[in-house]
């Protein structure tokens, strides 16, 4: 395990933000899953010719792999790697439990995504000790309870806390105290600044600013004359470690749901209809797994000159049921009325998110006491232990090699 530096304890005045974040988390639950893969290259991600890369161990990531990239360009760089698909159950399973150990520690949790939160931990300390204290009991916890590592960043605003846990990467600790901001932030590439995407970052690179240090000596109107007013003023204001932004407990998810690109270009509506059945199953396995129900479903529709066309229908009452998801999705599907069109994409979206356990379920007059939420809750429970897939709809199980595809999950 990663030992902090020397006198970090110490250094931790000022500091009371947390970024926590799990290290190669998709590609660290497979190989947890997998003892095996332990210290192989391992990708998560689709397969096929328009396959991309959602996660890889750091064993791949040495040969160049990253999220994003095509499989088959990964595959290339890493010819023997591992290749899993992903399980959005089994990881959002994993996530629940991580972020309930932080809410153990304080109440001012904000979850970014499965694999990382802020935590204000300015009222822990004397429980627990200091923000780096409590960094370090985390991480241990994390490892012992879920077999995977996480790294932290230490500071006393959320910016430089997560750049620390950047540069802490993989399974470590970084503290960068207040008086210590300025040595850190200035000589990084002014592309570390949240709100420098490639577009402006190409702007500041033609006004002769590569690093943070170079902005920050620029007068504020003159960021602001280049890159307009608010954006100037933002990157200004970060360029010097001023971020005033608290951490916000608990976010609600407002929608998840996930989309596939076809290895082929797809007219047969058939097909459609069954990627549509997949989607809605995993959207709704995920619904389940994060305890949401939908009160609105959408599609999302590419054609193969990537033209979009996104269509939504809001429910009679919320669900987290597969069936009720794909009746719709498939509704607005056909009301498109597309004849052989070829399509490259098709996605299914759950929005409106309300929390399962505050939202009555509405009962149907005749309704058998037990019908087609239990049967998925059963699969999930199948899934879990015997892997992503173990059940699924009949329709599934026989696919045309038309639809071999690669997975891009969007939560």
């Amino acid at each position: 395990m990663f030992e902090f530096e020397e006198g970090a304890v110490g250094r931790a005045e000022g500091c009371t933000v947390l970024h926590v974040d799990m290290d190669a988390f998709f590609a660290s639950v497979e190989v947890r899953r997998r003892p095996e893969l332990a210290g192989t290259p391992v990708i998560v991600g689709g397969a096929g010719n328009r396959g991309v890369v959602t996660s890889a161990t750091y064993e791949a990531r040495r040969y160049g792999v990253h999220a994003a990239m095509p499989t088959a360009r990964a595959l290339r760089l890493c010819p023997t790697a591992t290749v899993l698909p992903g399980d959005m159950a089994l990881y959002g399973e994993v996530s629940r439990s991580v972020m309930a150990l932080f809410r153990s520690i304080t109440p001012l949790v904000e979850p970014l995504s499965l694999d990382e939160a802020f935590l204000d931990v300015s009222g822990a300390g004397r429980r627990l000790g200091n923000a780096v204290e409590i960094g370090e009991y985390l991480r241990a916890r994390v490892f012992d309870e879920q077999g995977i590592t996480c790294s932290v960043g230490v500071a006393g605003t959320k910016f430089v806390a997560k750049l620390a846990s950047t540069r802490a990467k993989p399974d470590g600790l970084l503290v960068v105290c207040p008086p210590e901001v300025m040595g850190f932030l200035h000589p990084l590439p002014v592309s570390a600044l949240w709100g420098v995407g490639p577009k402006t970052e190409e702007t500041l690179l033609r006004l002769g600013l590569r690093t943070v240090g170079d902005l920050a000596h620029v007068p504020a109107r003159t960021l602001q004359r280049a890159l307009g007013p608010a954006a100037g003023s933002h990157l200004h204001e970060l360029a010097w470690g001023r971020d005033p932004r608290r951490v916000v407990p608990d976010e609600p998810e407002r929608s998840t749901g996930a989309e596939e690109t076809f290895s082929t270009d797809v007219d047969d509506p058939v097909v459609i209809h069954r990627e549509l059945l997949r989607l809605a199953e995993r959207t709704a396995g995920r619904l389940r797994s994060i305890g949401c129900l939908a009160r609105t479903v959408s599609i999302k529709v590419r054609f193969a000159d990537f033209a979009t066309i996104t269509r939504s229908r809001t429910l009679g009452a919320p669900t987290d049921v597969g069936q009720e998801l794909y009746d719709t999705a498939r509704c607005l599907y056909d009301a498109l009325g597309l004849q052989r069109a070829r399509i490259r994409l098709v996605g299914v979206r759950a929005e409106r998110l309300v929390e399962a356990d505050s939202a009555p379920r509405q009962l149907e007059l005749g309704a058998r006491e037990h019908g087609r939420r239990e049967a998925e809750l059963a699969a999930d429970r199948a899934a879990r232990r015997f892997g992503a897939g173990a059940v699924r709809p009949a329709t599934l199980v026989h696919r045309s090699a038309t639809s071999r595809r690669r997975l891009a999950d969007q939560a």
